[in-house]
């Protein structure tokens, strides 16, 4: 990765020369993790408690939807999920590398967060790091 690489959220961190990760704050009193950055813990009220930590790149699936019908031009059916990663962390993004098919998907599946080039460019044509989950090998 470049030092020029655009991040589709803030919390995705693409340093030049190293891998890709996401980062959460971390509350030192309680030891809650959010992935935005906050004044005060959302979990225990501490207040300028809240630090960066690399979060973890494995975890389980927590929750998933299959979408058919999406906005003109996104291609349908995909699954949207959330995973609860390993460490601490919740996040939501798609699941990719599996048929959209509920008996195939299974609540607390390991998954592996994968960083890709979003799909699409904006409107001056810059490309966007993203990030998607999938099943753990």
């Amino acid at each position: 990765m470049s030092e020029e690489t655009l991040t589709i959220k803030p919390y995705l961190k693409a340093p030049a020369g190293e891998d890709p990760y996401l980062e959460g704050q971390k509350c030192s009193e309680c030891g809650a993790i959010s992935l935005k950055k906050r004044m005060a813990c959302a979990s225990c009220g501490a207040r300028d408690s809240m630090g960066p930590v690399k979060l973890a790149n494995t975890g389980k699936l927590h929750a998933f939807s299959i979408i058919y019908r999406a906005f003109p031009g996104i291609e349908v059916p995909f699954i949207s999920a959330i995973a609860d990663l390993d460490g601490g962390g919740t996040i939501k993004t798609n699941l990719v590398g599996i048929e959209p098919d509920p008996e195939k998907i299974t609540l607390g599946m390991d998954v592996e967060v994968d960083f890709q080039t979003a799909p699409r460019k904006d409107a001056e044509g810059n490309e966007y790091l993203t990030f998607v989950l999938k099943p753990a090998a």
